[in-house]
């Protein structure tokens, strides 16, 4: 029988999962930068840049941008850190050459090259990485675990995970306000700037979906990681988890 696992709140097999996922992303990724702005107000800009600054990025350090979509954490680590090694990664081909188009008309790709990969199953040799981001993208992963067992694996000695990902807000009348925002106005955003309802209520409940701080952390350790904390940004509406390989 196959296992099961959720598409925002449905129920789906396991191994159709990454199919629905595609099919949003493929439908979103034309407007993804217009609508990621709209949504945060311009606020995953800044999360992106705290992500960059909590790297302690080296200059000569290899780097796998996971779900790199159209490239923004790319995109700041090519510009501050021009000597390093970045390798721009998505399992969807429409937001994988979105990022790569960007890469070429805003001249950051010198440092970049770019992959079609799915994070559950990288195709590297271990201790390859000194960093792994993976930026917004987690939630979307059929087996998450699976999936940080893989980055884990990646990584060289001593060698950072830093995962950006919407997560629980801590305040629970700001929790109830949030809510209200995601499935009454995030869907009709979708509909107004990217003629696209359905995806933009998919992602508002695959965040409610997703593991919260705490659990996440506990998912990274028990991947490896020799230890993980985590930063709650916008009262944890997201949460930066930082995993140390050891």
């Amino acid at each position: 029988m196959n296992k099961k696992t959720h598409f925002g709140y449905k129920e789906v097999n396991e191994s159709d999962k990454s199919k629905y996922v595609g099919e949003v992303f493929t439908s979103v990724a034309e407007n993804y930068d217009v609508m990621n702005d709209a949504m945060s107000f311009g606020m995953h800009r800044l999360w992106k840049k705290i992500l960059v600054e909590l790297a302690g990025i080296n200059s000569k350090d290899y780097i796998l941008d996971i779900a790199s979509g159209t490239g923004d954490i790319s995109k700041l680590i090519s510009r501050e850190y021009p000597e390093t090694s970045i390798f721009m990664s998505d399992i969807n081909y429409e937001m994988l050459n979105e990022g790569r188009n960007r890469a070429i008309d805003e001249s950051f790709n010198q440092n970049c090259c770019f992959c079609q990969l799915s994070g559950e199953v990288l195709p590297f040799k271990s201790n390859t990485f000194d960093i792994i981001t993976v930026g917004f993208g987690l939630r979307n992963f059929t087996d998450k675990e699976q999936g940080l067992s893989e980055m884990k694996r990646c990584l060289k000695k001593h060698g950072k995970l830093l995962v950006l990902e919407f997560s629980k807000p801590i305040n629970p009348v700001f929790s109830k306000i949030y809510d209200w925002y995601s499935f009454n106005i995030l869907p009709k955003m979708g509909s107004m700037l990217a003629n696209d309802s359905e995806s933009y209520q998919y992602l508002a409940e695959s965040i409610r979906m997703h593991p919260n701080q705490e659990l996440l952390k506990e998912m990274v350790i028990n991947s490896g990681f020799k230890d993980c904390k985590f930063y709650n940004l916008l009262n944890g509406v997201v949460a930066i988890h930082i995993g140390y390989n050891d």
